[in-house]
């Protein structure tokens, strides 16, 4: 069915982008409740991992329930996961030094490893992952059928299965290697798909799909933002990509900085790189359009110039960048540490950077042609 865009802005279209990060993703939560509360709304969204549920949430609801339903979500699976005889979250405990505050999240983060994370992953038996077994589902350290319950509560998937905004979240096939997304214009949507996307071996199973078996999606790309760009036909578009790791950082002092350093890179996507290099492209884009007009009529037939005609397009885009900066004391536990406290700060940080990104009247206003593409990038550290 055909989608109506029911957003305000000057723009065909309004993306949101959200990348793979494990326990960082509560930062985007926090970004899409100061877009809530700005009324910018998306009709895309598209997510890799824990961007896939957060897509997903955000998706399957109703404008005015997606900020509830996300809170739902992220304080469920940050809840002790020993209940009243964990540790609980303490609102008072703030500003702490550097080093108590990296002891105490990793103590939180060997919990979650032990003991997994409420409505989200548990802990199989001890020897279970380390046993030859025909059950491909089965090859992990976690059961992720917490999620699948989890979801079912909070996404409304016959809601994305209407096409009411165009979805697609990120996997990739076991046995191929390849990467392929599921989208709700092609592909009927539901929680396997999205915990497909998520499934980060050896930590999380592969899921099977229609006789295939798929991992995350992070493991080829982890952001997007490349599969809203290559869709057909183009659109003037406001994308906006939240990304959890960020490809600059400083030199670590330490190996846990050095090994949570190369996680940075490792997933960052080189945002930035695939931005600059679609800017490059989109101009040349605009500049065969202006020159196809010029061509005469006997010539517009030649297989050349049609092929060139193809790639022409005089579209525009305003691409808005928000990229999570690790904290210092966060270490190499930072995807992985599901506590109360530091689910409450990467909330934090998201909101309070979209609402500084929003304070600029430029990101809502579409660029010129002559400029084709803009790109914010409000991710200083």
């Amino acid at each position: 069915m055909a989608r109506r865009s029911a957003h305000h802005l000057p723009f065909e279209r309004v993306a949101l982008l959200l990348q793979g990060g494990g326990a960082l993703g509560s930062y985007q939560a926090g970004v899409y409740q100061a877009m809530a509360e700005g009324k910018v709304h998306p009709d895309w969204v598209a997510g890799i991992s824990i961007g896939a549920v957060n897509s997903a949430i955000i998706a399957g609801n109703a404008p005015e329930r997606r900020v509830e339903r996300l809170r739902d979500f992220w304080e469920t699976v940050t809840a002790p996961p020993l209940g009243a005889f964990g540790l609980p979250y303490n609102p008072f405990l703030k500003n702490l030094d550097e080093h108590t505050h990296r002891l105490l999240n990793q103590t939180r983060a060997f919990g979650i490893m032990m003991m997994g994370a409420p409505g989200f992953f548990a802990p199989r038996p001890p020897m279970m992952p380390f046993l030859p077994t025909t059950q491909a589902g089965e090859v992990s350290y976690y059961d992720v059928s917490a999620l699948k319950e989890t979801l079912e509560r909070l996404v409304d998937f016959d809601r994305i299965n209407a096409q009411e905004m165009h979805f697609g979240v990120g996997a990739v096939n076991v046995k191929t290697g390849n990467f392929i997304y599921f989208d709700n214009a092609t592909t009927k949507i539901g929680p396997q798909h999205v915990i497909a996307s998520g499934a980060l071996p050896p930590g999380f199973p592969a899921v099977e799909i229609d006789g295939e078996f798929y991992w995350d999606g992070g493991l080829v790309s982890n952001t997007p933002l490349q599969w809203m760009l290559d869709q057909r036909p183009r659109l003037d578009t406001l994308a906006l990509q939240i990304d959890l790791w960020s490809a600059r950082g400083e030199l670590p002092r330490d190996v846990i900085e050095a090994d949570s350093r190369v996680k940075d890179i490792r997933y960052s996507s080189r945002t930035r790189a695939a931005t600059d290099q679609y800017k490059r492209a989109q101009k040349l884009r605009l500049a065969v359009a202006e020159v196809l007009k010029h061509i005469p009529p006997k010539l517009r037939d030649a297989d050349e110039v049609k092929l060139l005609a193809a790639e022409a397009d005089d579209k525009i885009c305003n691409i808005v960048q928000l990229i999570y900066h690790t904290r210092s004391y966060e270490g190499i536990s930072k995807d992985f540490e599901f506590s109360r406290r530091t689910m409450e700060e990467h909330w934090e940080a998201g909101y309070r950077d979209a609402l500084r990104a929003m304070q600029h009247p430029e990101v809502l206003k579409r660029p010129t042609r002559e400029e084709g593409v803009q790109v914010f990038d409000f991710s200083t550290p």
